[in-house]
């Protein structure tokens, strides 16, 4: 049996954040797509991209996390996606908002370095597909 490698879309604005993580997920065998604002994730969602994970950053220009997110769940987009917040925000208001969308994790950037980013997102991944 052929052994798929997970999608994950990762929605940050940050470029260079954008290609670390690239680089992190691509080398634990994830299939990473990415989107710099919450309209160009929004599209590829509308367009048929199903995702099995969705790394999303809350302080976006436009249109910020917690506007993509509610897109997400009010147009029923991507629904067996796990979201995950990947946020610098670690205001208990805003981890508390994000889980109200029912998200299934929440990491803060700032005080977590990028491999154990990609270790808690497999470990959120693996439990999910357990249950």
């Amino acid at each position: 049996m052929e052994n798929i490698k997970p999608k994950v879309l990762i929605v940050d604005d940050d470029k260079f954040l954008i290609n670390m993580y690239s680089i992190k997920f691509n080398k634990r065998e994830f299939e990473v797509n990415s989107a710099m604002s919450g309209e160009d994730a929004i599209s590829k969602l509308k367009g048929g991209y199903t995702p099995d994970i969705i790394l999303l950053d809350i302080v976006m220009p436009v249109m910020d996390g917690f506007e993509i997110l509610e897109a997400i769940r009010t147009n029923n987009l991507s629904p067996k996606s796990l979201i995950i917040m990947l946020t610098n925000q670690g205001q208990l208001t805003d981890i508390e908002r994000a889980k109200s969308f029912g998200i299934n994790g929440y990491i803060i950037k700032a005080t977590t370095i990028p491999s154990e980013v990609v270790a808690e997102v497999e470990k959120i991944y693996n439990l999910a597909k357990k249950s």
